[in-house]
């Protein structure tokens, strides 16, 4: 692939990625057709049921990713024949993660996919929050993998081995030399779980993510949500379960914090966010915490359950970027969450389909998430952590109140197209006929509701839209802003207001 892309350039893309696509296709034919459970290079890698599921996850989000960024990056300016190229590079270093049986191998995975994700992300050269999204990914990612390999040697320093089968064993019999596991090997566990839980997007590591995931072009950002956590997961479940499973009571207590900590911000965070891809990266980083509880029970069925969560979160979150990706207006891609103002007048079926991602991503019964938390939850309970099944579940209803309030952003933005924005003290504005008039109405509770039907003019390029009248109600606290006259203005005889344009979604 690098010597057609370097011999016919920017020609070959459109082969780059027919080959990149097969290739993860084959991949997977054959990681399918693997049986039980296999050891090689000398114990350094092993292929077994868990392992062949996430490579699948992995290789349908690596593939995927580079079906929806196809037009994307060409449009974007960004047709280079590179792009392909080291989405495979970073696949295979996943597919090393996902298999490492060894600290070594685990390393050399990491950086593989690491080295080529930071060079995605800053991939759109001429665009200055791309570049700053690389950079910033490079300066945090070395930190993240310093701290790995620190924990990495503290474990090989106090067990004498540097696979998970030594190191599982030496925990069962004490250290190197047959001394006592002491406060060493704990500093060593900690240090590790700080690089895979930067990796995984997991709080108090999850610093770069919402600036990454805005900065980066929009199908690399669907990139990172999809497959490299497939990985990341697999990674971190692998080495507590099989390399720690004599230290559970000590990793425990960090998984714990962090998925509880993953959750809440999550659910937090998410409220207030306006761009888009801001509102998925912390989406992502919540949903990292809910896959967290499978693993912090430490027993099969939580490990089954967090395969079950990456899952189905790999469908929901690759649903979500492909309406994203979809969606065009003015000639460059949505991101801003009021720019959805009037989808579901102009694309319906698009509208009800990114709503119903939504509300999945938000556990909201009976759409596949719910079902996805459910695994994870039960997990938790059945290993007696019932605190955290009660944290998870109070930070999934928090997180459908982000999801119910997000709409109302929507319905703002559609009365900003219509020029006005807000209201005060519940305040219902009404545009029929041309002419503008407001009446106050106190309500004893908070609303926030549109009704949309005819409009009278738009301009002459843009198709009409059947609007009548606007009915725009909003809770107290925001004040009323006009456009483009002032409140004075709209009570004087014989005001018009101005012609206002409806641009038709693309």
């Amino acid at each position: 692939m690098v010597l057609i892309g370097a011999f016919q350039g920017e020609k070959s893309l459109r082969l780059l990625e027919i080959m990149a696509v097969a290739l993860f296709a084959v991949a997977g034919l054959v990681v399918l057709s693997q049986t039980g459970k296999q050891i090689t290079f000398s114990g350094a890698f092993v292929a077994d049921g868990f392992g062949r599921f996430m490579k699948v996850l992995t290789l349908i989000g690596a593939a995927a990713a580079v079906i929806m960024s196809s037009d994307y990056i060409r449009r974007e300016g960004m047709a280079r024949f590179e792009y392909p190229i080291l989405i495979v590079l970073a696949t295979v270093g996943m597919m090393m993660m996902i298999s490492a049986n060894d600290l070594i191998a685990l390393y050399v995975g990491v950086e593989l996919q690491s080295l080529a994700l930071y060079v995605v992300a800053a991939m759109n050269r001429d665009d200055e929050k791309s570049s700053e999204a690389g950079l910033k990914y490079f300066v945090l990612g070395a930190l993240s993998s310093g701290m790995l390999l620190y924990g990495m040697s503290l474990v090989y320093g106090f067990t004498g081995t540097v696979t998970f089968g030594g190191i599982a064993e030496a925990l069962a019999h004490g250290g190197a030399g047959g001394h006592k596991i002491g406060l060493g090997l704990v500093f060593g566990i900690v240090f590790m779980a700080a690089g895979l839980a930067f990796k995984i997007s997991a709080v108090p590591f999850h610093m770069w993510t919402p600036d990454v995931y805005e900065g980066s072009p929009t199908a690399v950002t669907a990139f990172f949500a999809a497959a490299p956590k497939m990985a990341a997961m697999a990674m971190t479940v692998r080495v507590f379960v099989g390399a720690f499973p004599g230290a559970i009571g000590d990793w425990r207590q960090i998984i714990i914090f962090i998925a509880a900590a993953s959750m809440a911000l999550g659910a937090f965070a998410a409220i207030g966010q306006r761009n888009i891809k801001r509102l998925m990266a912390y989406s992502s980083i919540g949903h990292m915490g809910f896959a967290l509880v499978g693993l912090a029970a430490g027993t099969v069925s939580g490990v089954q359950g967090v395969a079950i969560y990456m899952a189905i979160y790999l469908v929901m979150t690759l649903g979500a970027f492909a309406c994203i990706l979809c969606m065009r207006r003015d000639g460059r891609t949505v991101e801003d969450i009021e720019e959805l103002g009037g989808l579901s007048q102009s694309q319906p079926l698009m509208a009800f389909c990114l709503a119903m991602l939504l509300f999945s991503l938000a556990g909201i019964p009976p759409l596949a998430g719910f079902f996805a938390k459910f695994y994870v939850f039960t997990a938790a309970i059945e290993a007696k952590l019932y605190y955290l099944a009660v944290i998870g579940v109070i930070a999934s209803v928090i997180g459908r109140s982000g999801a119910v309030e997000r709409p109302g952003a929507v319905v703002l933005a559609g009365a900003r197209a219509a020029g006005l924005i807000g209201a005060r003290g519940s305040q219902i504005i009404v545009l029929r006929a041309g002419r503008w008039r407001r009446s106050l109405r106190r309500r004893p509770w908070p609303q926030a509701s549109a009704l949309f039907t005819r409009l009278r003019s738009v301009r002459p390029w843009t198709k009409p839209v059947p609007m009548s009248w606007l009915v725009m109600r909003r809770h107290a606290g925001s004040r009323l802003i006009r456009r483009p006259a002032d409140a004075a203005a709209m009570d004087e005889p014989g005001y018009r207001p101005p012609v206002i344009s409806m641009q038709r979604w693309r």
